[in-house]
């Protein structure tokens, strides 16, 4: 997964209590399960009719989930959620998990057009999953993403099974692919839930996709010998990420955009932990900068010497970084529109 040493280890909320325990078993009993295994037929329960036929999707697990319809009341990980609905599924997802709410009430970034107001939120935060709250929103489909092969983003692994007893689930890979990949695999999902790709605003969200991404193709070419360093901060280390395996920095570099690719990755391959006393490791012109509540933030790091002696800090060429893209279209698009914009206006520092 992306840089997970700057997402707080919080203590697991405690999910159960003992009358908890008891009202989720019958709620458990009311969906059915199936130990986390496909479904060959919607769950009791889902609230998802038999109208409009079967259906049938095979996930990046290779697992074929199907229904005897398409799921009408889909729950998931919020930047997912985010992504469906810009290929038309808004009306469809009735409860998200992930950071979706910021402190001061507004939308996490992550959220993208989401009415987050209208929606249950089961858990804000990484290990949050609110279990007795998604069975009762009668889920038809559980959609998250996929770093790791069989690894569900954002489903707390000592309560995945209890909550995959609870309606098919679908995981799109998301690593060691370039970024197109998992955003046509959303599409294709989308479009087997019923959403119409032919709609005038998912195909300008294309185009935007495509201009975009040739705008960086130039910027690139335009300004080439530009050394580009994705990183996230924590208070006592550095994470320089790997466009080996990061999707979208995967993608950045065929686009020509010259990515530092760290020597010694921690496990995973995601990233190279550095001490502080080691972040000018590597050189680079221009930051990519995790700009995740989780990681340290500019006004954060000024504390830092090591940081601020970085060449592209004290040249003020730091961008902001997504860390965690929206996988669609219309999430995608900005990214490289802002990358292009810096990439064009670096000057080399090292």
């Amino acid at each position: 997964m992306p840089n997970p040493g700057v997402v707080p280890r919080m203590s697991r909320r405690g999910l159960l209590t003992a009358g908890g325990a008891a009202a989720l078993g019958v709620l458990l009993g009311a969906c059915g399960g199936n130990d986390g295994k496909p479904s060959s037929a919607a769950p009791s329960g889902t609230g998802d009719g038999a109208a409009g036929g079967s259906w049938s999707f095979t996930d990046d697990r290779k697992q074929a989930v199907t229904a005897a319809a398409a799921p009408s009341r889909v729950v998931a990980f919020t930047g997912t959620a985010a992504a469906l609905a810009d290929f038309g599924l808004s009306q469809k997802i009735v409860g998200v998990f992930g950071e979706t709410v910021r402190k001061d009430g507004t939308p996490d970034p992550q959220a993208g057009s989401l009415d987050v107001g209208g929606l249950e939120i089961l858990g804000n935060a990484w290990g949050e999953f609110d279990i007795e709250k998604y069975a009762a929103l009668r889920p038809g489909l559980l959609v998250t993403h996929m770093y790791d092969p069989g690894a569900l983003w954002y489903v707390p692994d000592e309560s995945k099974d209890k909550i995959l007893k609870l309606a098919p689930s679908v995981a799109i890979t998301v690593a060691r692919v370039p970024l197109p990949e998992p955003i046509e695999r959303y599409a294709e999902l989308a479009a087997s839930l019923g959403a119409d790709l032919g709609a005038p605003e998912v195909i300008a969200a294309k185009a935007r996709f495509e201009a975009a991404a040739e705008s960086l193709r130039r910027a690139a070419a335009g300004n080439s010998g530009i050394k580009v360093m994705a990183v996230s901060g924590s208070p006592d280390l550095m994470y320089v990420s790997n466009p080996e395996v990061n999707t979208d920095l995967m993608y950045f570099a065929e686009l020509g955009v010259d990515v530092v690719r760290p020597e010694k990755t921690d496990t995973g391959g995601y990233y190279e932990s550095l001490s502080w006393e080691n972040a000018d490791k590597y050189d680079a012109d221009l930051i990519l900068l995790d700009n995740r509540s989780t990681a340290l933030q500019p006004p954060d790091l000024a504390s830092k010497p090591a940081w601020t002696r970085l060449p592209a800090v004290k040249a003020g060429q730091v961008a902001s970084w997504d860390t965690v893209p929206r996988f669609s279209y219309a999430g995608a698009a900005p990214l490289l529109e802002n990358l292009a914009k810096s990439v064009g206006e670096a000057e080399k520092v090292r």
